[in-house]
């Protein structure tokens, strides 16, 4: 009897142990797991320098036409219109030079509002009427505005080729006509210690090609480039600053690494003032107005009024005529950018 309860209590201390050993093992597991965790994920993000990837959208309300409070280029035009008014349109990095135009050549009360007034809501231009000679789509739906006949000049860099496809389907010619000149931009968090990378990097590092800054000379940390949205005026420089090399997928571990995006300067600078981030250095050239009006910064971009060829406003001429004049292109140049005769 002695011996057998000796027995079942070598049984029960030997399960004990297992069961404790068990414990031990799950424990020293989740522990691992959470080192691994900390090193791999949690200490990189929290020096990833990834503050790059939100860009603010434009605030409408800043720049509306025959508001004292706008923050507008204001001249005395020579170009006053009454009738045939052209109804102007743009992307968000030129907004604050057409609503300059409409200031100046446009009377009160061409701009009209749902409601009678404008709403703070109104990022994507939902709030001006369907008869204000001022309207809000934005690259990506301004384009088809401006074949549809919706709008009749429109602001914009070069378009995308699905927006090229769509205006050749719907047997649309655009005229393009350059009024200006600006930079695209590449930008990293302010933490990140590179300010230089050549063009051949930064494709690369799109590409795949370069997947840890450290290839161009930056930290230990995984490149993580961010991209805009489809269509968007950005996205169509980047995909022509490309080229023949074609943007790749992201690293896995992207996110715990240091991110690089782009835009246009004037927007990234003076529009949004993206603060916590920096603008680079391309083949050791800083994007800066003097080199953009030299040409020295290698990744230039003009914009253009577009219209269609076959629109009958007889005002169209008019005001290109007047925009690539003396008093047009000094809006264009007080507003941030280069004008397109320098």
């Amino acid at each position: 009897m002695e011996i057998a309860q000796k027995g079942n209590r070598k049984k029960k201390l030997k399960k004990t142990a297992g069961q404790i050993l068990i414990l031990l093992s799950i424990a020293g597991a989740f522990a691992a797991f959470h080192v691994s965790v900390y090193f791999l994920v949690t200490r990189r993000l929290a020096n990833n320098f990834s503050g790059v990837a939100q860009i603010k959208m434009a605030d409408v309300g800043a720049f509306l036409p025959h508001d004292p409070k706008s923050e507008l280029v204001r001249i005395d035009s020579s170009l006053k219109l009454t009738e045939d008014l052209p109804v102007m349109d743009g992307a968000a990095a030129l907004l604050p030079v057409y609503a300059a135009f409409v200031d100046a050549v446009y009377p009160k009360g061409a701009v009209t509002y749902e409601g009678g007034e404008f709403s703070d809501d109104n990022y994507y231009g939902e709030n001006f009427a369907a008869d204000s000679k001022m309207q809000y789509h934005n690259t990506v739906r301004g384009y088809k505005a401006v074949v549809d006949g919706e709008t009749d000049l429109f602001f914009s860099a070069m378009p995308s080729r699905e927006q090229e496809a769509y205006a050749e389907e719907q047997g649309a010619e655009l005229v393009y006509i350059p009024i200006g000149k600006e930079a695209f931009v590449f930008f990293v968090n302010e933490k990140n210690p590179v300010d230089d990378l050549s063009a051949d990097q930064i494709r690369g590092m799109y590409s795949g090609r370069i997947r840890n800054w450290k290839q161009a000379g930056g930290p230990d940390r995984a490149v993580n480039p961010v991209s805009r949205v489809a269509g968007s005026g950005s996205q169509t420089a980047m995909d022509a600053f490309m080229g023949e090399e074609k943007t790749g997928r992201k690293s896995l571990f992207a996110v715990t690494g240091a991110s690089i995006g782009f835009s246009f300067r004037y927007y990234l600078e003076d529009m949004v003032g993206n603060g916590g981030v920096k603008m680079l250095s391309v083949n050791g050239v800083y994007p800066d107005r003097e080199n953009i009006r030299s040409g020295r910064y290698p990744v230039t971009a003009e914009f253009y009024a577009i219209y269609r060829r076959d629109n009958p406003n007889p005002n169209i001429p008019v005001l290109v005529d007047w925009i690539l004049s003396e008093e047009g292109q000094r809006i264009i140049e007080e507003t941030g950018y280069v004008g397109i005769g320098e």
